[in-house]
Parts: structure tokens; C-alpha cells; sequence
């Protein structure tokens, strides 16, 4: 699953090694863009009570930095390989802790949606350097260990940023409220600025690319053309901008492959060279994303409307309820070198299963007050009864999301770590934006005529369907792993 022609090889004077104080600021930069991702879950209901924002306004908080966070990553990649991956990832960090401070402070709930825009925009500058840089400067096993790390801080930061957002609501420290959820990563993005000018080793591509305009504007133009009416479409009651939008997407796709062929035949730089996207080892680790990232986001996005309007918990306890994943997601991540070297891929396909166990378990629960003794509501679960089943699906996601990325990374030369990181983000982000514009719009249309609980059954149904495409989809990888 290695990639190395000779045109692509390494750069002749390789970045400085990858210390653990370098690390582990990568990783803090890393866990900053995700927790954002879902830490305005519990917060919603906080910022539409305050700033009087409509639903679609609250859908455009969520969305804007998730499309923003998606069109960007490429871009981002390839910065990061013609600038210095250190420079951009400091940037991308400084960047984040001017916009959380303007999410924090935001008067009004438009200004709110802009800055998470920005936000989502800084991320996308910031995370492809954290995978660019541990793929330059790190090998073999401490690679596997430090790529472990990344997939474990992935989930275990959409987990602690629920978490931390209830807790910061609950809180209410200094009467700030909801706001106290973005005004946090303003010290901890300072700290980590600090520590990166000295820690963070720079690396980039040998022949740094030429700009690629044209290729960035069409490729941002085709997601934000798919994801926007995704996300805002059911809001909003499908206007007509929606779907045009929609109906154009596919041939801006098309648009850009052309342009992007095109450029490589003559000699360009592609944003995404189609030679990258040709290799089948790179086509299969990328698809395995799609039902990873798109059943994390629309079950944790489902599960956090469940726990405060079906169960009636608060914003502190919502968030609590979903830490039984992290204290497994975070153990598997860290076994992932070690069930690589027994099963290798065919890890993939049994942390499937068992996270398809897991939502199973979590299925009954709800079901079974009502079915064993009717008398008894499903509304009245306390949080304990629902542990089981997130153990289960912690341990099943903690091995998917740290063995999606080795896979990934694994398929792409060191001289295209950028290119190569800013897809497999782009990816991951696309498919996570998408979980809650498929998942969680169709639970959502569900419940009106079901009634949430049964809507939420089915929500996971959709993902157990996901979950054993995923099974299947990692039987038709090579079984060994470089």
C-alpha cells in the first residue's frame, strides 16, 4: 500500500525529527478544530434563547464552519507544502484563537455565523499541517504510535467537546454563558503558539507548487454547492437557491476533475493531482471515511438532541452521559500498532462489528422499557442504563478512526504529505458535515410522525447499515499494512 515512484521521492535534507513536546502541541492544535466541530451541540439552545436566532440561523452556526472547515482543507495542504507546515500551522493557530474570541464576543447571531466561518477557515489552515508534518517527520513505528494518537484525539475531542460545552453552559461562569465555549480556546491557542515556534519542526515539499487558482475556486465552489443546501436545505423548506445549488455540484465536480487533469498532463500543479486519486489503495482507504465520519457525526448529533429533549437532561449531564466512548475509544486507539500487526486491515472490519454491537445494545435499551414492562417510559433512562452500549461503540470507533488514517497516510508519498493529509481532512470533514446534514435531517423529518424515540432507532438503524458497508468495504483491502 506504499507509493513511492522515483518522481515523488522524499526531499534530499529531511525535516528534524518529530519531538514528544512537538507532538503533543500538534495533537492540542488537532483537538482545538474538533472539539469546535460539536461543542456548539449543547450550546444551541443557550445561543438561540440569547441572541433570538431562528432555526435556520442555528443551522448556519453549525454549517458555516463545517463547509468553510471542508472547501478549505486541500487548500490549506498545499500551503503548508509550498510555505512550511510549522509557519502555516502556527498561523492556522493564532488565527483560531482571534476568531474564538470573536465567536465569544459575538452581539448579534449573524455576526455569530461569520465568525464561525472564519473559524472553520483557520481550522482548515491548521489541521493539514498536523497530518503533513507527523507524516514527514516520523517512520515506521513511531508513525503507527503517533498516527494512533491523532485518531484517538479525533474522537475523544467530539466527545469532550459536548462534554465541555454543557459543562460550560451549565457553569455559567461570569454570567458568559454559552459564550464561555469559544472564549476557552483562546488561552490554551495562545499556549499552544508558544510551544509550537519552538517544538514544531518545519517541513515541505522539495519543489513547492505553483498556485492552482483555478482548481481551488471550482473545488470550493463543488462542495460548498453540496454541502450548504445539505445542511441549510430542510431548515429552510428547499428554496429554490437549494436545489440549483445541488443540481450544479456535480458539474462543478466535473469542472474541476477537467481543470485538474489538465493541469497535470501539461506540466501544472493540480490542487489534487487525479494521479493521487488514480491509485486504488488511495481510492479505498478514502472511502472507508464515508461511513465512519458520516455515522460519528449523525449519532452524535442525534444523541445530543435525544438526551436534552426526549430524556430532558440538562446541558452538564447531556454532556456527561457521552464520556462511557471516550473511556474506550481512547484504550483501542492506542492498541490500534498492535492489532495491526496481528490482524492488519481486518482490524477495520472487526471494530466494525463491534461498534454495530454497540449500537444495537444502545437500540434495545431504548426499547426495552416499553416492550418488557409497558408501564415503565423510556423517558425516564438514567444515564447508566445507556453506558453498555457507548462502551461498545467507543471501542469500535477508536480502532476506525486511528486505522482510517494510517491507511490513508499509508497510500501517500512523503513528497505529497500535504496534498495528501488535506484530502484525507477534506474527507473526513465532508463526511462529518454530511452525518448531520443525511443522519440527523432524517431523524429529525422521522419524529414528527414516529415520535423521537422510535425516530432515533432508526437513526441507528441507518448507521448499522453503514457500519456493516464499512465491514465489507475493509475485506477488499490489502490485508498487510506498511
Amino acid at each position: 500500500m506504499t507509493l513511492t515512484p522515483p518522481s515523488l521521492a522524499a526531499p534530499t535534507r529531511p525535516p528534524s525529527p518529530l519531538t514528544t513536546p512537538g507532538l503533543l502541541t500538534l495533537l492540542l492544535g488537532a483537538s482545538l478544530s474538533s472539539i469546535d466541530f460539536f461543542i456548539v451541540n449543547v450550546a444551541l439552545p443557550s445561543i438561540e434563547r440569547d441572541l433570538h436566532a431562528s432555526p435556520a440561523t442555528l443551522e448556519m452556526v453549525v454549517a458555516g464552519y463545517a463547509v468553510a472547515y471542508a472547501v478549505l482543507l486541500v487548500l490549506g495542504g498545499r500551503l503548508g507544502d509550498t510555505y512550511g507546515r510549522r509557519k502555516l500551522f502556527l498561523w492556522g493557530v493564532a488565527a483560531f484563537g482571534v476568531t474564538s474570541l470573536a465567536c465569544g464576543l459575538a452581539p448579534g447571531a449573524w455576526w455569530l455565523v461569520g465568525a464561525r466561518v472564519a473559524q472553520g477557515a483557520a481550522s482548515a489552515l491548521m489541521l493539514p499541517q498536523v497530518l503533513g508534518t507527523l507524516h514527514a517527520t516520523t517512520r515506521g513505528e513511531r508513525r503507527a504510535r503517533a498516527v494512533a494518537l491523532y485518531g484517538a484525539v479525533s474522537g475523544i475531542a467530539g466527545l469532550l467537546g459536548q462534554a465541555l460545552g454543557g459543562a460550560l453552559v451549565a457553569a455559567d461562569l461570569g454570567g458568559t454563558g454559552w459564550r464561555a465555549a469559544f472564549l476557552v480556546n483562546v488561552p490554551v491557542a495562545a499556549a499552544a503558539l508558544l510551544v509550537g515556534v519552538r517544538a514544531v519542526p518545519d517541513s515541505r515539499a522539495e519543489r513547492p507548487a505553483r498556485g492552482d487558482v483555478l482548481g481551488t475556486a471550482l473545488f470550493a465552489a463543488a462542495l460548498t454547492a453540496l454541502l450548504l443546501p445539505l445542511t441549510e436545505g430542510r431548515t429552510t423548506g428547499w428554496p429554490l437557491w437549494s436545489v440549483l445549488l445541488l443540481l450544479a455540484a456535480p458539474l462543478l465536480g466535473w469542472a474541476f476533475g477537467a481543470v485538474e487533469g489538465r493541469a497535470e498532463r501539461t506540466g501544472g500543479s493540480p490542487l489534487l493531482p487525479p494521479s493521487l486519486l488514480r491509485e486504488p489503495a488511495v481510492r479505498k482507504s478514502l472511502a472507508l471515511g464515508l461511513p465512519i465520519f458520516v455515522g460519528f457525526s449523525g449519532f452524535m448529533f442525534c444523541f445530543a438532541i435525544i438526551l436534552q429533549q426526549g430524556l430532558r437532561y440538562g446541558a452538564l449531564k447531556a454532556g456527561l452521559t457521552v464520556l462511557p466512548m471516550g473511556l474506550t475509544q481512547v484504550p483501542a486507539a492506542m492498541l490500534v500498532p498492535r492489532l495491526v500487526r496481528r490482524w492488519g486491515t481486518r482490524a477495520m472490519t472487526r471494530a466494525a462489528l463491534v461498534h454495530a454491537a454497540g449500537l444495537t445494545v444502545l437500540a434495545l435499551t431504548f426499547l426495552a422499557p416499553t416492550v418488557l414492562t409497558p408501564t415503565v417510559r423510556w423517558s425516564t433512562l438514567p444515564p447508566l442504563a445507556l453506558a453498555p452500549g457507548l462502551l461498545l461503540c467507543g471501542l469500535g470507533q477508536g480502532v476506525q478512526l486511528a486505522l482510517y488514517y494510517r491507511i490513508a497516510l499509508s497510500a501517500v508519498p512523503a513528497a505529497r504529505a500535504g496534498a495528501g493529509s488535506g484530502l484525507a481532512a477534506t474527507v473526513q470533514q465532508s463526511c462529518l458535515a454530511l452525518g448531520v446534514a443525511t443522519v440527523g435531517s432524517l431523524f429529525l423529518a422521522l419524529v414528527p410522525d414516529i415520535g423521537m424515540r422510535d425516530a432515533f432507532v432508526g437513526a441507528l438503524g441507518v448507521q448499522l447499515v453503514g457500519l456493516l458497508g464499512l465491514a465489507g468495504l475493509s475485506l477488499r483491502l490489502p490485508r498487510a499494512m506498511t
